[in-house]
């Protein structure tokens, strides 16, 4: 059932799972995807097959979401933030041919609840980046990252616990 707004160039394949109060803005290409309640999608999003968004999200513009990545409830995702699913992308075979569905296996990303991805940062395969934490912006996450820590560079390190609300720097 869709309840979106249509909004420009929009196109959102029927393989497409939407739910209620889903916010989805110009130029945003999504197939074989899930979004969850009252998440809302900005322009210049690509989400592939395969993907989960959760509830509550913000998915802001010019993100790249592909095949394999879920991402729980409450994530927050920074502007031209980047998801990889291969460690060893090829355009063809050995024979030369182009690489087909079969050549290659999708590496799974997660994004656990209630994280924050910050503008710019890259996520590679094969990470889980734990409930609460942030990610700082232009980051390049090689790793798995701790529920509630902080961390940011290239690649990412830790630097930080989240502060607690009312707790003292």
């Amino acid at each position: 059932m869709r309840q979106v707004k249509p909004g420009q160039y929009q196109i959102i394949a029927d393989s497409v799972v939407l739910g209620v109060g889903v916010q989805i803005f110009n130029f945003v290409n999504l197939y074989g995807c899930t979004i969850g309640d009252n998440s809302k999608i900005g322009s210049f999003v690509e989400i592939q097959k395969n993907s989960f968004i959760g509830s509550n999200c913000k998915i802001s513009s010019h993100t790249f979401i592909c095949e394999g990545v879920t991402i729980e409830d409450e994530v927050f995702v920074g502007h031209n933030v980047s998801f990889i699913n291969d460690k060893y992308p090829r355009s063809t075979g050995e024979s030369g041919a182009l690489q087909t569905e079969q050549d290659w296996k999708v590496v799974p990303t997660l994004i656990r609840r209630g994280a924050s991805i910050g503008t710019s940062s890259t996520i590679l395969c094969g990470v889980t980046v734990g409930a609460g934490a942030v990610v700082g912006a232009g980051s390049v996450v090689t790793r798995d990252v701790e529920d509630g820590a902080v961390v940011a560079g290239v690649p990412a390190r830790f630097l930080r616990w989240v502060k607690k609300p009312g707790e003292i720097a």
